[in-house]
């Protein structure tokens, strides 16, 4: 599901690996693909985007709208990754 800067003009869902493409403001496109759902305790979705290219990760509403709260992305995002490292199988 392709969408301009998180605003695909649907209402559906994000799932995992679906791709964003975000432009910035220096007209660069980039892609975003969902590596992960996170929920809330009320039970608000939110969408860990990555962009392999830059590196970069982006936090978005379930329909794929960027958050513009930077602290909420930025707890989103640290949950995420405390979330991957505890599904990550020990090295023995």
């Amino acid at each position: 599901m392709p969408s301009t800067n998180g605003e695909s003009g649907q209402t559906s869902k994000l799932e995992l690996r679906d791709v964003l493409v975000i432009q910035t403001t220096d007209d660069k496109q980039l892609e975003f693909e969902v590596v992960g759902l996170v929920e809330d305790e009320e039970n608000n979705t939110f969408a860990v985007c990555y962009c392999e290219k830059e590196d970069e990760f982006v936090v978005t509403n379930a329909t794929g709208e960027l958050l513009s709260d930077d602290e909420l992305a930025q707890e989103i995002l640290d949950d995420f990754f405390v979330l991957a490292e505890e599904s990550t199988p020990e090295e023995e």
